[in-house]
């Protein structure tokens, strides 16, 4: 029998992979894997998920090997030589056809498509799958035909058509006989523009995912609603790299969740509910990128906030980066993204609110910086999280709500555990002034002081939002 091609890329697993399914029920199965380093760099991808996602695929190839399923893997600089490569590969292997799981942003999809186009015009199949969402984007649509702009009502039609078709798992591979085309040496990481976190803090693969998952819903999760906006207490999942790179599948953590919320979703203990919430969320903005392509393109979703007047401080900016604002709970948020790759939910909300409306700072310096940094980085999430924050986006906080960080730390952090970890000369401070240290305490610290007057920089921020026309 001829193969059949499967293109492996934000989906590093083998177990519920719609697309991996689908090709090795046409016969015998190479797996291949397109490097694009120089395009994700240009695109802002950093060294901590680049790095993250090539332990990834030598997790997975190792899977793949007990499988008898080959992996090849080729380097380009673009996406526009992905067309070409795989037919290359395609008619050195025989193939019949290629499978693939969507991606949504913009160049992803153009990717897909010139993929499609070139391998149908060679007279070979050419198949992507919905395999990242419940619901393919435009499934969902508003009682006038559009694409959500808000969430709730979005989950509202989630929930109501969700069924047990769209949260089966698909099967998984069984060992195919050998194909007689050897697998690829997987290439080092060439150097990076910066050095990747110590990669034991986040293993790479399936079982590392579903270790995290087992543990979370075994220990935590009924505790999450309580619990997830307090980063001194491990109250979250810390799923999201797994997720953005498909080392777990989103219908493996729903599925999982039926089994332990008495086959609920949206129901039943709150803490699981709440958590299926977050998982709604990021198949929300993966609908608002293709319903909404502007935001692909560094534009905001609110059209009439494109006229806002940003701040040019470089200065702040910079400090902002280092985590020496002298606002402690940003600070010290700050010094967990650099350090860790990952950053606290509820502390992501306060340092983007910071950023953009303390110091009027354009989101999208924020944005990249995030993505810059995170292990999770992944498109979708990281450009609607930002928008909320700064009021450009769908389901944006209204342009009045200015998180105060003194009060959101003393809310959510309030014996400034968090703070004495990441602040280390903040420790000796009594619990209660770690969140806005008097300076006669400080001494010879080096703590510097608040770098803008919360009050001062609220009224600032409102005058902006102000001077705009709504749509």
């Amino acid at each position: 029998m001829t193969p059949t091609l499967m293109w492996f890329r934000s989906d590093l697993r083998l177990h519920d992979n719609r697309a991996l399914a689908a090709a090795s029920r046409r016969g015998p199965v190479v797996a291949v894997y397109l490097r694009a380093l120089p395009h994700w760099q240009r695109h802002g991808h950093g060294a901590n998920q680049l790095d993250f996602r090539a332990r990834g695929v030598a997790a997975l190839k190792e899977d793949l090997e007990g499988l008898n399923i080959p992996l090849l893997h080729r380097d380009i600089d673009d996406f526009a030589e992905a067309p070409e490569t795989l037919l290359a590969i395609a008619r050195e292997t025989g193939a019949s056809g290629l499978h693939f799981n969507r991606e949504y942003p913009v160049d992803e999809l153009a990717r897909d498509a010139a993929v499609i186009e070139a391998l149908q015009a060679a007279g070979l199949e050419a198949h992507g799958h919905h395999d990242a969402v419940a619901f393919a984007p435009g499934e969902l649509l508003t009682g006038k035909g559009d694409y959500y702009g808000v969430f709730t009502p979005f989950s509202r039609a989630w929930h109501r058509r969700l069924d047990a078709e769209r949260l089966a798992l698909s099967d998984t591979p069984v060992p195919q006989a050998p194909t007689g085309i050897e697998s690829d040496p997987l290439p080092a990481l060439p150097e990076l523009a910066d050095t990747p976190i110590d990669g034991r803090q986040w293993p790479a693969g399936e079982a590392p995912a579903a270790d995290r998952l087992e543990r979370f819903l075994r220990f935590r999760g009924r505790h999450y609603a309580s619990q997830r906006d307090f980063p001194a207490i491990r109250g979250t999942s810390e799923l999201s790299p797994y997720l953005a790179l498909g080392m777990i599948s989103h219908r493996q953590c729903l599925q999982a969740v039926l089994a332990e919320n008495d086959g609920s979703l949206g129901e039943g203990d709150a803490g699981l509910a709440a958590w299926v919430n977050e998982l709604v969320w990021r198949e929300f903005y993966r609908h608002v990128a293709v319903g909404f392509p502007r935001v692909c393109r560094h534009r905001p979703f609110q059209r009439h906030t494109e006229a806002l007047a940003w701040r040019d401080d470089e200065s702040g900016f910079a400090a902002w980066c280092e985590g020496r604002t002298g606002y402690p709970v940003v600070d010290a948020a700050m010094r967990q993204l650099v350090a860790t790759g990952w950053m606290h939910n509820r502390l992501r909300m306060i340092t983007a609110m910071f950023l953009s409306k303390h110091l009027l700072v354009d989101w999208r310096r924020g944005e990249a910086f995030f993505l810059r940094h995170l292990v999770d980085g992944e498109f979708c999430a990281n450009n609607g999280g930002w928008q909320w924050a700064a009021s450009t986006g769908t389901d944006a906080a209204p342009y009045f709500r200015i998180f105060n960080p003194t009060t959101q730390s003393q809310r959510f952090d309030p014996e400034g555990r968090f703070i004495a970890e990441w602040l280390p000369e903040l420790a000796a401070l009594p619990a209660k002034a770690r969140h806005a240290p008097p300076r006669d305490l400080l001494g010879s610290s080096g703590y510097p002081p608040p770098i803008v007057d919360h009050k001062a920089a609220r009224a600032r921020a409102l005058d902006a939002f102000k001077a705009l026309k709504a749509d």
